[in-house]
């Protein structure tokens, strides 16, 4: 009312001094200005507007002014905990400006009493969610404060607690808006206790798999950044245990969700808390290879490897270099070692740099590397005797005659019946 009557003096004044043509651009502009659209005329709709995008500039203006200043200040400190904050509640800080400005708007122009009202309580739930909004990420700071817990319950279960605590914040922050919204938060969660129970039903993996999630981190069985081996599930290192799934990187760079209870029901190897890594070869030499030769390689191998520091010695590790074994075609030495390291590259080195010491002295001990293989050995004999027929007795030669005589007698008997 006040804007009201402080513009019609303006405009009486204004008559009274002012020429004609621009009494009537005047004239002209003040009937556009007090027509409207939505309850609102296009002066406050106008006025609305200008405020607002004047709020947005003075945003920016104070997100490179304020906002980097405390930014600064809060580098200039030792303890990273208020520099963690402030980048935390920097982002909630560039709509206060925002805020602000739709408030005065609202304040200059008469929209009702019952808009009014709304716009009010519009106003409010804004604040509000930025105050739990800035409070939820403002929680990532406390991360420093927990520090002292990530050797007792591990980073993950610090990690939980803080996700946690968000998102009841957050929930607590739609509450308050659903209250001054004259929405009653009470029955609504009793009706939603009820609903809870149906949708537990129908979403058991989902608590299954948060339950595992709980044991994994309890039971410490695997970290963030460790070598994880599950058979038939995954392998490679862990990078983030979630509420539902935990994220395994493969060696191949590929991400892999893996549901919790899977990894919760598997048998998972933890290869990063390996106390030392070992080198387990089976290697054969040939049979021509004479005892000494044999003694010389097992005494110059097992020296090579106590003689070298990045091997672990006996009782802190096994170490042995024996004759093992018979094969078929090679007689085989067992050789069974740990190193200090557990790096992967380095192991590898050290293996590399084992391999070619183990030839070297096969090489020196005369005798060589056995493969597969099968010997025929032939025996010359004398030519073996052709087999003949045994000579013929007088007996049998006489025996026969009868035998042919008395054929041809029955022969020719049964020749004089017919005739």
């Amino acid at each position: 009312m006040e804007n009201n009557m402080q513009l019609q003096q303006v405009a009486a004044w204004f008559d009274q001094n002012a020429p004609q043509w621009a009494r009537d651009a005047w004239a002209y502009l003040s009937s556009i200005w007090y027509e409207g659209a939505y309850g609102l005329t296009y002066g406050q709709i106008i006025t609305i507007v200008g405020i607002v995008l004047f709020s947005l500039v003075i945003r920016g203006l104070f997100a490179r002014t304020f906002v980097r200043w405390i930014t600064r200040l809060a580098a200039g400190t030792k303890t990273q905990l208020d520099d963690v904050l402030v980048k935390a509640i920097a982002t909630p800080l560039k709509i206060v400006p925002v805020i602000i400005g739709i408030y005065i708007a609202l304040q200059m122009v008469d929209i009702g009493e019952s808009a009014e009202v709304y716009a009010n309580r519009i106003i409010q739930s804004v604040v509000t969610l930025a105050v739990f909004w800035t409070l939820a990420r403002a929680v990532n700071a406390f991360e420093y404060v927990f520090t002292s817990l990530k050797d007792t319950l591990s980073s993950s279960v610090v990690d939980w607690m803080v996700k946690a605590l968000q998102i009841i914040l957050m929930i607590l922050g739609v509450g308050a808006v659903a209250e001054q919204w004259g929405i009653a938060i009470a029955p609504l969660i009793a009706g939603l206790g009820v609903f809870g129970i149906a949708v537990g039903l129908g979403a058991q993996d989902l608590f299954k798999n948060l339950i595992s999630g709980l044991l994994i981190i309890s039971e410490k069985r695997f970290v963030p950044g460790e070598w994880i081996l599950a058979e038939g599930v995954v392998e490679g290192t862990v990078e983030k245990i979630n509420f539902r799934s935990t994220l395994v990187r493969r060696f191949d760079k590929s991400p892999v969700y893996v549901p919790n209870s899977a990894l919760s029901d598997a048998a998972v190897t933890n290869f990063s808390r390996m106390t030392h890594r070992r080198i387990k070869w089976v290697i054969g030499v040939e049979y021509r290879t004479t005892v000494d030769q044999l003694k010389f390689i097992r005494d110059e191998i097992e020296a090579w490897l106590w003689n070298d520091d990045r091997f672990a010695k006996p009782p802190e590790a096994a170490l042995f270099v024996r004759i093992d074994n018979f094969n078929a075609s090679s007689i085989d030495y067992l050789i069974y070692a740990f190193t200090h390291t557990k790096d992967w590259g380095e192991w590898l080195a050290i293996k590399e740099e084992f391999a070619v010491a183990v030839m070297e002295i096969i090489e020196k001990a005369g005798t060589g590397f056995a493969f597969p293989s099968q010997t025929i050995y032939l025996q010359e004999t004398d030519p073996p005797e052709i087999m003949a027929p045994p000579a013929r007795s007088e007996g049998f030669e006489r025996a026969r005659q009868k035998i042919e005589h008395a054929t041809r007698r029955k022969g020719y008997g049964e020749a004089e019946d017919d005739g």
